[in-house]
């Protein structure tokens, strides 16, 4: 608890126990930490140096403990301090970085990251960047990050950052896959499924990217591309692949199900008469629907495809075959 101020397990338990009686001999506080008298001894000589004890001026060989509340918030204070320069630091190196690569080389824009260990750490490392939203497209036999197995994911998607993942079907069949899966859900994750993801993918921020430059049997080799075209392009795939993918909900026993496949004939009726022009009060009234009806039909298409205009459904609507080039007659 005290580790942000520099005290390891040993030093606090030593500081906890000293505050609880006041003050001690080097022996009765090894005593009740059930720890040899040099490592208590040593343990007070940190605490010394951090203020939080003192030799008794009185009676050599005892140790007194100074006032959390004096001792503990001046430490802190000096800790908000060094972190309000190392912001400052980081705040001036990313402006000289930014000068520096207005308009980088051709090198710059990539790095290559070599071995199971840097590329799994290079993964989470993006990932714990990430402010806004991380990307994601999940193998089912992936190399150096196994599936969707990803301490970094769970502490960014607490601190807000959105996330939209698209996984291989084959994922589902895994024995961690329902399980991740669901936990994904569980955070309000945008899921999606497909039968195969064209290559193992994440992107955060639409600023970074990681992608894969070796298959199984070779050491993994991961390639980190910064903004670019390169990773505008790989942005579009990844937002054509989401597009193609069908959501994934949590069904009633818990278990992330495939939401359905396609509109049903009523959704197709309702794109069919949109598409010809009329409004979404006509629709309603001529399919002898209500609008609210109707409207939340479209709504759920939309979310279906994954797109935000009703110009963007209708081109899907047509790429997807669900209508014709002419309304069907009724």
């Amino acid at each position: 608890m005290l580790g942000a101020i520099g005290l390891d397990e040993i030093q606090e338990s030593a500081y906890r126990a000293l505050v609880a009686v006041g003050a001690a001999e080097v022996s009765d506080l090894a005593h009740r930490l059930v720890l040899p008298e040099p490592d208590t001894e040593r343990a007070l000589r940190r605490l010394e140096q951090h203020g939080l004890a003192a030799q008794s001026s009185a009676r050599p060989g005892r140790w007194v403990a100074a006032p959390p509340g004096v001792a503990l918030g001046a430490l802190l204070t000096q800790q908000r301090h060094q972190l309000e320069q190392a912001e400052l630091a980081a705040v001036l190196l990313a402006e000289e970085y930014r000068a520096e690569s207005a308009e980088p080389d051709v090198h710059d824009l990539v790095e290559v990251v070599t071995g199971a260990s840097a590329v799994s750490h290079r993964f989470h490392q993006l990932q714990l960047g990430a402010t806004d939203e991380v990307c994601a497209l999940v193998t089912g036999r992936p190399v150096a990050v196994s599936g969707m197995e990803n301490e970094a994911e769970e502490q960014v998607a607490t601190r807000g950052v959105s996330y939209r993942v698209v996984v291989e079907r084959e994922l589902l069949s895994m024995p961690h896959g329902i399980t991740e899966l669901s936990a994904a859900l569980s955070r309000n994750e945008q899921c999606r499924v497909i039968d195969r993801v064209p290559t193992k993918l994440v992107i955060a921020d639409r600023a970074l990217a990681m992608v894969p430059l070796t298959g199984r049997g070779a050491e993994p080799t991961s390639l980190v591309v910064h903004s670019s075209g390169l990773l505008e392009s790989l942005a579009g795939l990844f937002e054509a692949v989401w597009r193609e993918a069908m959501p994934l909900r949590m069904s009633e026993s818990g278990i992330p199900a495939e939401a359905d496949t396609g509109p049903d004939v009523t959704d197709l009726e309702i794109l069919s008469l949109l598409l010809a022009g009329l409004t979404d009060a006509s629709v309603a009234k001529q399919l002898e629907l209500g609008l609210r009806t109707v409207q939340r039909r479209v709504k759920g298409l939309m979310e279906l495809t994954g797109v935000s205009t009703r110009l963007q459904l209708g081109w899907h609507a047509y790429e997807r075959g669900w209508v014709a080039r002419t309304p069907k007659e009724r």
